[in-house]
């Protein structure tokens, strides 16, 4: 499966959030894109090609800047499933459904994610 893993915001750090489920994932035989947002354009080939879209929310700030890249996503793949992972994904799955994220994962995320492209 085509996975796209984003983060939007982690307070100028490499994004661990990205790199541990890629790891994850990719040994699972799974092909992953990972974009920082503070770094990098949004791929829009990338996410045309992902049937799993996946936004790290490790914050509040990380939370409200997913909001409009949601809205991209969803105009440019409907189809892709839509994911929010990390410790603020559970505290606004509510609105985040509204938005059109159909599965919210907790903190611990690594296998979950791999569940979810299986």
């Amino acid at each position: 499966m085509h996975v796209l893993l984003i983060s939007t915001y982690d307070l100028g750090r490499q994004p661990f959030g990205l790199a541990s489920p890629a790891a994850f994932l990719r040994r699972a035989g799974h092909d992953v894109v990972c974009v920082d947002l503070t770094r990098t354009r949004l791929p829009e080939e990338a996410v045309r090609r992902a049937g799993l879209v996946a936004f790290y929310l490790p914050m509040h700030t990380a939370t409200r800047m997913a909001l409009p890249a949601v809205d991209h996503v969803r105009a440019l793949n409907p189809s892709a499933h839509l994911c929010a992972y990390g410790l603020y994904a559970p505290l606004n799955a509510a609105m985040l459904r509204e938005r059109g994220v159909q599965t919210a994962l907790g903190p611990e995320f690594e296998t979950d994610l791999l569940a979810l492209a299986e």
